[in-house]
């Protein structure tokens, strides 16, 4: 079971604030996955603040959860700040933020069993949680690529610190029509990472058309483009490399 290393930096407000929802919604017996960047850290080993926890449900517990949160102490954050609410409730109060989230903001799609039964347990301020699955995570963000804010740096260190653990077959199924995003990410990765792209099963390479893919040119390479992107360290596994080294 994952650490809840992640939230260290969290304060003991936050904490407790987490702690009272995990708990309450699970006496509710209200199912739920975690999300955010707390998935983020926990699979990629990319530590950030944790500003708001994220909890993903089904549409049909949205109501059930928003009063949890409220029982809780929180308030709406639409008075400080407003935002869509047909996809995501948000709860404040002082410096904790809970995201209530029962569907896409793009409404590509709702929360279903799977969101919610196909990730890792985790414990977050001494309650069990489960992560949302690393399929979920990938098809959330890959729609994030608008100008101001993409979240395909992330979905890149997804896909380079947990390739082995992703089942592709149920990501690309889960993609469905929008599978030319997930293509293009792909091309991009083996580009980045001709070693580890190398790795992906014979299927996934023929379907996502990955065709001459340098599999000998290693770290370096994956060095020198990283930097093409991005001059600071933004690549997981190379910041992770230069520590061992």
């Amino acid at each position: 079971m994952a650490t809840e290393s992640c939230f260290s930096q969290c304060t003991e407000t936050q904490l407790k604030t987490y702690r009272g929802v995990l708990e309450e919604a699970t006496s509710r017996r209200i199912p739920f996955a975690v999300g955010g960047s707390a998935a983020l850290a926990l699979y990629c080993k990319i530590v950030r603040p944790i500003k708001d926890l994220d909890l993903y449900i089904k549409p049909e517990h949205a109501p059930a959860m928003i009063d949890v949160v409220k029982q809780i102490g929180l308030r709406d954050y639409y008075d400080q700040l407003p935002y869509d609410r047909g996809w995501i409730y948000r709860a404040s109060s002082d410096d904790v933020i809970v995201d209530v989230i029962w569907q896409m903001a793009n409404r590509r799609t709702q929360v279903d069993d799977e969101w919610l039964t196909h990730g890792q347990e985790i414990q977050i301020a001494g309650q069990t949680a489960r992560l949302m699955p690393l399929e979920e995570l990938i098809w959330s963000k890959i729609y994030v690529l608008q100008r101001d804010r993409s979240d395909w740096p992330d979905i890149l260190n997804i896909i380079d610190m947990t390739a082995d653990q992703i089942d592709w077959r149920r990501l690309v199924s889960r993609v469905g029509d929008d599978t030319p995003l997930l293509f293009a990410l792909l091309q991009i990765y083996a580009w980045l990472c001709p070693e580890t792209a190398g790795r992906f099963p014979e299927w996934l390479q023929r379907e996502m058309r990955l065709h001459n893919i340098r599999r000998r040119d290693g770290i370096e390479l994956t060095r020198q483009r990283a930097a093409l992107l991005d001059s600071r360290n933004w690549l997981t596994s190379l910041s992770r490399e230069q520590r061992c080294s």
